[in-house]
Formats: structure tokens, C-alpha cells, sequence
């Protein structure tokens, strides 16, 4: 298990509280427990932490706040929303708040820390300065892969980690199709037999930064019952 392994858990549900942070610590890693989103805000300040896991019904603070709050300063750092809002359009308000990962309640625990495991071998990518790379142009838009830094539909913002991680993979095999297995495997470190939406979320999103018309993707296309390729 890598050193970097410290999570800060905000759960304000007790029983949970304590029964993933008993889990969470025999697999190895440092854990904090929060119950409320002030103190968890308060608490990223002072420590550095490798992921949140972060509850969205909380008092004080609701955890949608909070993960605006982190990406107004940090585009990076790994989130992951734990939550009973569990409609498709609960997740795309999570992703759109900066989630990198959705997983609603009730859960398998298995499926939990094959996630955390998953965002937790990607910590390198996350934690190492960014250097200036090449810049991937499309028509008028760009990524710049080092840094996220992207020019979309509606001008220039900076891409989330996992985002860039899908962009890249699908640039890089443009072309060709890209499957969502290998998407799950590749970005997020799942079994790619694991079942999420997760993907789908993500293109969707993406959809909406470079597609003129998101329902007629020009760039992220969809190819039926096998996945995703982008085109120039």
C-alpha cells in the first residue's frame, strides 16, 4: 500500500460513519471522519488528504457546496460522492458540482473500495505537478493535457482529472473505438465487469463542453453496443 493513502470521510450518518471507516482502515488506509461539510472544508485546509469521500445530504453545508467550493482552487483532488440521490440527473449535478466518481446508497462495500482503490493508484497522476504539453487542437478548441486547461464551446475552463483521462484516452486511439470497458479499466481501475454509469455520465459532460449540439456529436461519437471514438 502507498503512503499516500490518507481519506477524509464526511458522513454525518453515524452507524455508516463508523462501519466504512472500520473498513476503510483494514484495508490500509489513514482515515479522518467528518459529519458536517464546514468541518471538512475546515479540515482540507490543515491536512493534505489523497481522497474525499464525500456525503451530499449534510447539515451546515451540503456536499455539493463543498465540492464547488474545492474545485474553485483545486481541480485536481479526487472526490468521490457517496449519496441516496440516485436519478440520473442527481449524478449529472454531482459531476457538474466536480465528482469524479458517483457511487449511491445502499452500495456493495466491495464495489466501494474497488473505487477507492481504483482513484487511489492514480494518485502520482493527481498529485504530481502538472508540466506544459503539446496542445491538442480540434477546430476552434483545444486541451492542453499537462495542465487541463481547455478552450470549449463557451470559451476556456480547466478539465476535472478524470476528464482529462477520458479525453485523453479517446484522442489518443482517435479513430478507433474506444470501449467502455476500457475506459473503466484505464481511467478509473475498475474490473471493467464492474456496472456503473460512470462512463456514460462523463461523455455526456464532455459532450456538453465541445459539441456544438450535444445530441449530435460531431467530435465523441457513440458507436452502438461497442462505445466511444473521436473524430476530428
Amino acid at each position: 500500500m502507498s503512503e499516500l493513502n490518507k481519506i477524509l470521510l464526511v458522513e454525518d450518518d453515524p452507524h455508516l460513519a463508523k462501519g466504512l471507516r472500520f473498513n476503510l482502515e483494514r484495508e490500509g488506509y489513514e482515515v479522518s471522519l467528518v459529519d458536517n461539510g464546514v468541518s471538512a472544508l475546515d479540515l482540507l485546509r490543515e491536512e493534505d488528504f489523497d481522497l474525499l469521500i464525500l456525503d451530499l445530504m449534510l447539515p451546515t453545508m451540503g456536499g455539493l457546496d463543498v465540492a464547488r467550493k474545492i474545485r474553485e482552487t483545486n481541480m485536481r483532488f479526487p472526490i468521490l460522492m457517496l449519496t441516496a440521490k440516485s436519478t440520473k440527473k442527481d449524478k449529472e449535478i454531482g459531476f457538474e458540482a466536480g465528482a469524479d466518481d458517483y457511487l449511491t446508497k445502499p452500495f456493495h462495500l466491495p464495489e466501494l473500495l474497488l473505487r477507492v482503490k481504483g482513484i487511489l493508484r492514480r494518485w502520482e497522476w493527481y498529485k504530481d505537478p502538472v508540466h506544459d504539453q503539446e496542445i491538442f487542437r480540434f477546430g476552434e478548441m483545444w486541451i492542453n493535457f499537462g495542465t487541463g486547461k481547455a478552450n470549449g464551446i463557451d470559451g476556456e475552463f480547466y478539465l476535472t482529472t478524470k476528464e482529462v483521462l477520458v479525453m485523453n484516452l479517446l484522442v489518443e486511439k482517435k479513430g478507433d473505438v474506444v470501449t467502455r470497458e476500457e475506459l473503466l479499466e484505464k481511467v478509473w481501475g475498475y474490473d471493467p465487469e464492474t456496472e456503473t454509469r460512470t462512463v456514460d455520465n462523463f461523455i455526456s459532460r464532455l459532450r456538453k463542453y465541445f459539441e456544438k449540439k450535444p445530441q449530435r456529436p460531431r467530435h465523441i461519437i457513440t458507436v452502438r453496443e461497442k462505445g466511444y471514438q473521436f473524430n476530428l
